[in-house]
């Protein structure tokens, strides 16, 4: 399977739907690309994490659009073939963006939050469900993407002679959290992606897990594309800058993965209420400057990342921007 030009070693930025209406999100992420950053990811909801300030839109249509005018490999981080949207119908929309776009589409998947199906009047099933459901859906993308009427009967899904009437050769990329998820990943994806893990976690843990999946479907760790999100806040003041990252506070409770809340204005509450600015700060790099930058991105690389990609929380945008195409990113391309 032919990856997307990702290079070993590059930064992408993440463009979050949550936090900017559409058109000005597509001007940050040419801004983005033009500062040095080498790919955009997208987050795919149908809630926002908070309720204040938040927007929210369509990732697909928006990812379309932005390709559209910006030439680096896009890719959704995650999207959750689960329950709002049929794995069909993701492998139809993301074989359509690469017939279009060509090799720089990445499909990013994962199990989900409860916020994106929830007020769609799913049920929210246990993890165990939810993950057997992703590991079908990755078998019934692949099965269309080769082309041809494809019959399916799973537990969760079939398919009566469904045909895309387009092959597809677009890379999966599997969030992991934990070594049996990331053993998931090293049997079935092309890639594993992760978030808010340490470098020593992911080295002693998550790694060697996907390693052992790999070795059963015959590949190596090294045949994955490897991508973490690093979220980090910046602002010349550092009380401004823990409060650009306190929004994201609900993503560091386990109940927001594990039970039904799906209402913004609660996630948002709980996260206020039970998450300190001590326990965000060891979380989320949150600077004034760049080294802590430098030396958080540079630690995920040394511990075997191909490609980290960022999420800039600030109240300046673009002397955000400027702070990493002046002194964060030329860092990496010496």
């Amino acid at each position: 399977m032919p990856l997307p030009i990702i290079k070993k070693g590059s930064i992408g930025f993440n463009a979050c739907p949550d936090m900017v209406e559409p058109k000005r999100l597509i001007s940050l992420s040419k801004l983005a690309v033009r500062a040095g950053f080498e790919a955009v990811w997208v987050s795919d909801h149908f809630h926002p994490w908070f309720d204040t300030n938040a927007t929210e839109y369509h990732t697909w249509v928006w990812m379309s659009a932005a390709m559209q005018e910006i030439d680096v490999p896009f890719g959704t981080a995650v999207t959750a073939p689960l329950l709002r949207y049929h794995p069909a119908i993701v492998a139809q929309a993301f074989a359509t963006m690469e017939a279009l776009f060509g090799h720089r589409v990445i499909l990013g998947i994962g199990t989900g939050e409860a916020m994106n199906e929830v007020p769609l009047g799913y049920p929210w099933p246990k993890y165990a469900e939810r993950r057997d459901r992703l590991i079908e859906s990755v078998q019934i993308m692949k099965k269309l993407w080769n082309g041809g009427f494809v019959d399916f009967v799973g537990r969760y899904y079939e398919l009566n002679g469904a045909n895309l009437y387009m092959k597809a050769d677009v890379p999966i990329v599997m969030s992991a959290m934990g070594p049996k998820m990331a053993k998931i990943v090293g049997v079935y994806g092309d890639g594993l992606i992760t978030s808010g893990k340490t470098p020593d976690y992911i080295s002693r843990v998550l790694f060697p897990a996907a390693r052992e999946g790999a070795k059963e479907s015959d590949r190596s760790l090294e045949d994955l594309l490897k991508v973490v999100e690093v979220d980090i806040a910046y602002d010349r003041d550092y009380d401004r800058a823990v409060k650009a990252a306190r929004k994201w506070a609900a993503t560091l409770l386990d109940e927001m993965f594990n039970t039904e809340i799906s209402d913004p204005r609660e996630i948002e509450k709980r996260g206020n209420e039970k998450v300190t600015d001590k326990q965000l700060a060891e979380v989320y790099p949150i600077a004034t400057d760049e080294d802590e930058f430098i030396s958080r991105i540079e630690e995920y690389f040394k511990c075997g990342f191909d490609h980290v990609y960022l999420q800039l929380n600030t109240f300046d945008d673009e002397s955000a921007m400027e702070l990493f195409r002046t002194r964060v990113l030329p860092y990496f391309k010496r």
